[in-house]
């Protein structure tokens, strides 16, 4: 059982949240079994709490998947399925779980990225959301080196005189993307990630002698593309050690619009040319570039991450502060022909998830329990002693906290809406739903009405079978072997969302 302590000038008893977000983190970390990258500081975090070896997402793209961890409800139940839609605009009234926390004592504040870059969220936060002066309001594309910055003033003047401000962002700052990879020598905090970890470290300092418990969520940027880090974090790995993907080709009989368009990585400059899944395939050093920066990448976040953790022990308040670690979705890295998120694959809905509580039973353990995002914020609730909401769609994970072995859900659910900008290669628009049990993933896709907002007809369906196929290379859903599974699966599936609870 957790046991909390009253920190120092803080006449209370209910735990502090330290609420790490990593944008397009994957489980690619040491404490995940990954024996290359070099993660000891998520690694010690692991080792100090419960990691979840099968937590999922709900959606593999940024915003719907944030939406839904920081509302407890399922997409489509927020209405939120693609980067542009307002959580606050389809759900007027929501009580997002910082809101909650807020409306209960705490005090709630957030730098960096927690909710998408282009909604802070106000209603959630007792203070006003932390910007860093000299960066763009949607900080992930700084770069430093001469190549680029020059690249870049070329683009702003060429906009200027095209009188397009377009890429002005509400601090006067022009936003302007170049290549996808940036290795310069400079100090952690030339970066965002860096210097928003120097502002975090201290508000803890600041925190430490508040008279309320705090909800302190940071947001990383990185491992996100471009993959700019300090060239010390490149340094770390040798580039033709790094082993690239396993199953760089498209699964057997993928129906088409389940591969992703390639068009995230297309942005940038070096890669704008770059072939379609369906089309070809990167070189073998663009590909190892790519993943030599998602790696420094990561250890780049993980650094910061390290500082974090250091100063919760100097301030005293590590032994009264709950720390949640978790990546916003997955992110192909060459599986699939492919790179990014944007699928209902299990390397796009697979997510990173580390839960400590101070003197929980089970600490240092890991969980293979299927569990969700929508369920870490009935977790939080219970863990601080608060009522969880009736609305919320997921349960706590507290029970799994105490024993990690116990019997848990059969199944956790995802979806992504191909649309937009993201369309399928043939054009249409598409939702496709997944279903993971122990065993299978089974996904089916519809037709989507965007006028309703509702799928239309069925068009496709996807089956793995994890227990022969983990990498999910074959879709074996149209044998005939596996007619009565599939329709089991598509029962599960339809039954769904509210009803995936332990047996």
């Amino acid at each position: 059982m957790a046991c909390f302590t009253n920190c120092r000038n803080q006449n209370v008893s209910k735990p502090n949240i330290l609420f790490i977000a990593v944008d397009d983190l994957r489980p690619e970390l040491g404490c995940y079994g990954n024996k290359y990258i070099k993660s000891p500081n998520i690694d010690r975090l692991a080792n100090e709490g419960v990691l979840f070896e099968n937590a999922f997402c709900q959606s593999a793209v940024c915003n719907p998947s944030r939406a839904s961890l920081l509302s407890g409800l399922r997409p489509d139940a927020t209405k939120v399925w693609d980067l542009k839609t307002d959580l606050r605009k389809t759900m007027p009234n929501i009580v997002t779980l910082p809101q909650y926390f807020k409306e209960n004592g705490y005090k709630t504040m957030c730098i960096g990225k927690i909710f998408h870059n282009i909604f802070p969220d106000s209603l959630s936060w007792s203070v006003p959301k932390i910007y860093i002066k000299g960066f763009p309001f949607d900080p992930d594309a700084g770069y430093f080196s001469d190549e680029n910055l020059a690249y870049i003033e070329k683009r702003k003047q060429q906009f200027i005189a095209a009188g397009d401000t377009s890429r002005i962002d509400r601090f006067g700052k022009w936003y302007i993307k170049a290549s996808a990879t940036e290795c310069v020598d400079v100090p952690d905090n030339t970066y965002y990630d860096g210097a928003q970890t120097d502002i975090a470290v201290e508000k803890l300092k600041e925190l430490k002698n508040d008279n309320k418990p705090f909800f302190f969520a940071i947001g990383y940027y990185r491992p996100h593309l471009p993959f700019n880090a300090p060239k010390k974090y490149w340094d770390l790995y040798k580039r033709d050690d790094i082993p690239l993907a396993k199953n760089p080709f498209l699964p057997e009989n993928m129906p088409i619009m389940a591969i992703n368009n390639l068009r995230e990585l297309k942005g940038y400059t070096d890669f704008k040319n770059a072939y379609r899944p369906w089309e070809g395939s990167l070189t073998e050093d663009e590909a190892k570039l790519l993943k030599h920066g998602y790696y420094a990448s990561v250890s780049y976040t993980d650094a910061q991450i390290g500082r974090l953790l250091d100063q919760l022990e100097k301030t005293g308040l590590k032994d009264n502060t709950i720390v949640v670690l978790w990546g916003d979705h997955g992110w192909k890295l060459g599986e699939h022909n492919s790179w990014c998120k944007m699928t209902n694959f299990e390397i796009d809905t697979h997510v990173p998830l580390i839960i400590r509580v101070p003197g929980m039973k089970e600490n240092g353990k890991k969980s293979r329990a299927l569990v969700e995002f929508v369920d870490i914020y009935p977790t939080l609730c219970e863990l601080s002693g608060l009522p969880i909401p009736n609305n919320l769609e997921g349960i706590s994970l507290k029970p799994l906290l105490v024993n990690v072995d116990k019997p848990w859900k059969t199944a956790v659910f995802s979806q992504f809406l191909r649309e937009g900008i993201w369309k399928s290669p043939d054009g249409n628009t598409y939702m496709g739903y997944s279903i993971r049990t122990e065993r299978y993933r089974y996904t089916e896709w519809y037709v989507w009405d965007n006028v309703n907002k509702v799928p239309l007809n069925y068009a496709d369906c996807e089956l793995y079978d994890h227990k022969t196929d983990p990498d999910e290379n074959i879709n074996i859903s149209g044998l005939a072997e596996n007619k009565d599974l599939v329709n089991i699966l598509h029962d599960k599936l339809k039954a769904g969302w509210k009803k995936a609870k332990p047996e």
